[in-house]
């Protein structure tokens, strides 16, 4: 393949701190390569040096000439004075622009529902994001470097970037440098990954599930000093293994070496044990939502919605911006009060929300870390059954990645993803036994992320979590539910099932006329009976599936003489696995019919 750019013995430091010392690298024509590591350790500043945005201190970077670089960073340089048509195609005039099919597509996709012709001034912070990315992917470029493009991005609008950038270029061809938290585009979009630590670069072939499996091995090798990042980087391997099966499809991922990898580890949460210290701490009633409806004024947000929280139940929450999400958790929280239905809350229910701002912090932004901690409870109880842990604060927040010299730091000085974290323990230490995340990964790296992650595992409430972090939602929850037309509906297939939908309603939505239309679908108590069947089918199946399993596991223990009982085993499993079959067509109906 041919080389497109070159690093040599790059060296790079501040007054402070030493960068990079002597990292040699290179990217080649078919290369997508994704940058990852922990905050503060240099990802972005090594994709501006292969960029050419800044100059090392040492060694070079060389590139093929012509070669035609786009770039986007994380700093907002657009105009306010001008349109988001200047700032995207610049004076290239409509017909020519839009006879780009590729312009057409990321235009429709990224800035739809945007004023083409108004102005950047104005414009919210997403929406800018959404502006520089569209900038960057309607122009030609042999190689894109990207810093961070999932934010402030919903879970259709990231899923369609990993499509972009998978069919930009035909294979072997082009280039992609991405710095990204975001572990399921970053498995989708990359053939390699880069890890900056200690002022190195370190290859590893394949996407984020294949990097897993490879530092894996390296942190055996290397033994007892990595110790705690081979812990849950083998735990998540495991999730990955167990519970993401199209992670494991890529060639690159050695499915054997990973079996045996986490032979000895156990399945990430306990969820019997969980379940029972959630009812003790709770009682059998948390929140039910009763046909509960939200209208301001002649605006409805939610309608018919019946939901009814378990003890222990951890539930992702997806929708578009504007759905109804935080009218949503304000009825959990009871920050909101419904216009229809009703709320019931179990007597013991305390519930805690992660917000997307910091307000936790805002009394305590003058104060040292470990003087916010110490006014705390002395101990903080989480996990279950024999793996019960009673931790102190200052334990918890080295768990969460501080270090001791940074207790003595001043919450104002601490890094977004300290304070994210630093908030997170605050609320965690208050023992609520129903936690709402909302948006809970903004500001953390990947590390950070899985440490999270292990903490939210043995924490023993009914969780419920928003979040554009596809990865993270699928990782901490057991089911997902969405807001589509202001209703609440059940996801039997998860995030996938969501795009579906969401791609369906667009689809309805073109070809739709003037007429009104006759509404489908189940609401209220036909939705509630419909979903409580899926449930029982689903029991019902796995456990047909487990028994025609078994069942032929033991076929070689039978005395292969005597055809009789094995034809009658046979046809015994046969009718195990054709019942099975019919349970989960009437579930595919039912699905549909709540589609």
């Amino acid at each position: 393949m041919a080389h497109m750019l070159g690093a040599d013995s790059l060296h790079l430091e501040y007054p402070t701190k030493v960068v990079f010392d002597s990292v040699s690298l290179g990217v080649n024509e078919g290369d997508r390569i994704g940058i990852v590591g922990r905050n503060g350790d240099g990802k972005s500043t090594l994709l501006s040096l292969l960029a050419g945005l800044i100059e090392p201190d040492g060694g070079r970077v060389t590139r093929r000439g012509g070669l035609r670089v786009g770039v986007l960073t994380q700093q907002d340089d657009l105009d306010d004075d001008s349109t988001i048509a200047q700032a995207v195609v610049g004076d290239r005039p409509e017909h020519e622009w839009a006879g780009d099919v590729r312009a057409r597509d990321v235009v429709a996709n990224l800035l739809g529902g945007l004023d083409w012709d108004g102005p950047i001034r104005g414009l919210s912070g997403g929406q800018r994001r959404r502006v520089q990315l569209a900038q960057l992917l309607v122009a030609d470029w042999d190689l894109v470097c990207a810093d961070e493009p999932t934010n402030h991005l919903d879970v259709e609008a990231i899923a369609w970037l990993a499509e972009h950038l998978k069919r930009r270029w035909p294979a072997n061809q082009g280039g992609l440098l991405v710095v990204t938290h975001d572990r399921w585009f970053l498995d989708e979009v990359a053939n390699n990954t880069w890890e900056v630590h200690d002022r190195i670069v370190e290859p590893f072939e394949g996407g984020y599930a294949a990097y897993i499996l490879q530092r894996v091995e390296r942190d055996r090798q290397a033994a007892s000093i990595e110790a705690k990042r081979q812990n849950l980087a083998r735990k998540e391997l495991a999730w990955l293994r167990r519970g993401a099966p199209a992670r494991t499809s890529k060639p690159q991922f050695r499915i054997d070496a990973a079996n045996a990898l986490i032979d000895d580890v156990p399945e990430i949460r306990n969820k019997t044990e969980l379940s029972a210290l959630a009812v003790t701490r709770l009682g059998r009633d948390v929140v039910d939502l009763l046909d509960a409806g939200v209208s301001y004024g002649d605006k409805t947000v939610l309608r018919d919605v019946e939901w009814r929280l378990a003890p222990g139940e951890r539930t992702g929450i997806l929708g578009v911006n504007g759905a109804g999400k935080s009218t949503l958790l304000g009825l959990i929280a009871g920050t909101t009060e419904p216009t229809s239905g009703t709320v019931k809350r179990g007597k013991t229910v305390q519930v805690a929300t992660l917000t997307q701002r910091l307000d936790e912090l805002e009394e305590h932004l003058n104060e040292p870390v470990r003087v916010v901690v110490g006014r705390l409870q002395t101990t903080y109880s989480f996990g279950s059954g024999s793996k019960a842990q009673e931790l102190s604060p200052g334990q918890l927040l080295e768990r969460m990645g501080f270090q001791s010299a940074q207790l003595s730091t001043p919450v104002k000085d601490l890094s977004g993803g300290q304070k994210r974290r630093l908030q997170l323990l605050l609320i965690l230490l208050n023992q609520p036994n129903v936690l709402i995340l909302d948006e809970p990964t903004n500001d953390l790296d990947t590390d950070m992320l899985a440490a999270l992650e292990d903490l939210l595992d043995s924490w023993p409430g009914t969780l419920i979590v928003v979040s554009h972090d596809r990865y993270f939602l699928e990782r901490v929850t057991d089911q997902q539910y969405a807001i589509l037309d202001q209703q609440l509906r059940h996801l039997p297939g998860g995030v996938d099932e969501y795009l579906k939908r969401r791609a369906a309603q667009g689809t309805a939505s073109a070809s739709s006329t003037a007429a009104t239309a006759t509404p489908t679908g189940l609401t209220g108590k036909e939705a509630r009976e419909a979903e409580k069947e899926m449930a029982s089918l689903e029991r019902r199946v796995q456990k047909l599936r487990q028994s025609a399993a078994s069942a032929r596991a033991k076929l070689a223990d039978m005395d292969q003489a005597d055809y009789v009982a094995l034809g009658n085993r046979m046809t015994e499993i046969s009718g195990w696995e054709g019942e099975a079959d019919e349970l989960e067509m009437r579930w595919l109906e039912l699905a549909e019919s709540l589609g």
